[in-house]
This record gives C-alpha cells, structure tokens and sequence, in this order.
C-alpha cells in the first residue's frame, strides 16, 4: 500500500511522447514521496496505425489509473500537455483518486479551423507560425507522416470529452506559452471558466511556444508545478511566485 507515497500521472499530447517532458518528469523524480508514472499513448510509439481509435486512447488512461489505484495509491496528480491536457481533464473528472490536476496548453480548441471541418491542409497554411516557431523539418516528421484518419480520431475525443472540464472539482493549475500558435488562449479560458473549483489559475510564459517544458522557462513552470502539489501550498499564493513569467 502507497499510504504515504503520491503518484504523478503524466500524459503526452498527439503527435508526441514522453520525451516531450523529460525534463518534467526527471524533476519530479527526485522529490520525496512522489512516484512518476509516463506511457506512450496507442499509435504513437513510431508507427501510427490505422486501426487506431480515440477510443484506445480513453482507454489507456483508464487502464493507467486503474493500475495505480489498484497499487494503494489513493492520491494521484495527473499532468497533462495538449491533447493529454484533454485527457488529463478526462482522468480528473472520472476519478476521485485524482486530487490535483496541471493542464499544460489543453487542445480543446486547435488554432485555424473547426473541429467539425477538419482538413490538414487548411489547418497548417492557416497557421503558417507553426512552421516558423518549430521548423519545417519538426513539423514534417511530426505531423505530415501521420496517416488522415489520426486527425480525425483527434477530432473525434476532442468533441467526446469537450464538456469534462464541467466536472473538474479539484484544484488546477494551467499553462500556456504566449507563442503558442497551437492551442489559443480561448482554449485555456474555456476550461477555466467551465472548472467547478476556486482553487485554478492560468500561467502565460513569456517568449514560449507550445513546447512548454523543451522553453527558457521550463524550469520556472517545473517549480511552479512542485509547490502547487505540496498540500501546504495555497494556489492563492502563487501570484508572488509567478512574477515576471505570468501575464495577465
């Protein structure tokens, strides 16, 4: 039984893997008394498949939390980044066990077309900042290899799970860079303003792209990440903490 040890959940985003949050999750690492749990999500181990649905994705989530809790860990922190932000906010709405809750650029919202109208090609010229932000090279390798229908099973748990953050009753912490030409800020201020919990706020990191914690400031979002879960640690008290790296 975990009785005295916390598990941190950390779930990679779409296109991506646990390399993403490497530095993250070797931090977390070494404090005491937490245990960091990271999987790769169906299909994005190097070779997508078609077969794959967002409904493996679900499913691996519950198949990860299952196997904590039914370790003895009865308290577990859920990180999530981009398409894990969603999720994340899944897990956190689902499971008591989930006692606090880091929601890293959430994609509820992707920047240039419409969930309901989804074409790649439309997607990529509209945001042309994309390919200046991470590279022609990062963009291909990532994104263009990836067979059509992956898109649309990101569409498809988008629009599943669009209303979780109505359920979200804990504490919540929520990143975005300010140059990130993905998720818009209207995607963080949506779950914020649906989360049914006083104890949230929203970081903007100056000069950060959607690779939050690949930035400059990866090191001040770790710390703040590591004195929200310390349960003496009021989220109220974070505007001192966050100083020159959050705006408002």
């Amino acid at each position: 039984m975990k009785l005295f040890r916390k598990a941190i959940l950390v779930i990679h985003g779409f296109a991506g893997g646990v390399y993403d949050q490497e530095y993250l999750t070797h931090r977390l690492e070494l404090v005491s008394n937490y245990d960091v749990f990271t999987f790769t999500l169906p299909g994005h181990d190097g070779d997508f498949k078609h077969k794959i649905t967002y409904k493996d994705w679900i499913k691996k989530v519950d198949s990860e939390m299952q196997f904590l809790i039914n370790n003895g860990y009865k308290t577990i922190y859920v990180i999530g980044h981009s398409m894990g932000g969603v999720l994340a906010s899944y897990a956190a709405s689902k499971y008591n066990e989930v006692k606090k809750l880091v929601l890293v650029a959430p994609a509820f919202r992707i920047s240039g077309y419409e969930q309901e109208k989804i074409n790649i090609n439309t997607a990529l010229t509209a945001t042309p900042k994309i390919f200046e932000e991470y590279g022609a090279k990062l963009v291909a390798n990532r994104l263009l290899k990836l067979p059509a229908n992956c898109y649309l099973e990101f569409f498809k748990i988008v629009k599943e799970l669009q209303d979780t953050p109505k359920n979200i009753k804990i504490p919540t912490l929520i990143f975005r860079g300010n140059k990130d030409f993905i998720v818009p800020q209207e995607a963080v201020e949506h779950v914020y303003n649906e989360i049914q919990n006083r104890h949230k706020k929203i970081v903007l990191l100056d000069k950060t792209t959607h690779d939050v914690f690949r930035e400059k400031l990866k090191e001040e979002a770790t710390d703040l990440i590591k004195s929200f879960f310390k349960d003496s640690f009021p989220i109220e008290a974070f505007d001192d903490l966050i100083k020159d790296v959050y705006n408002e």
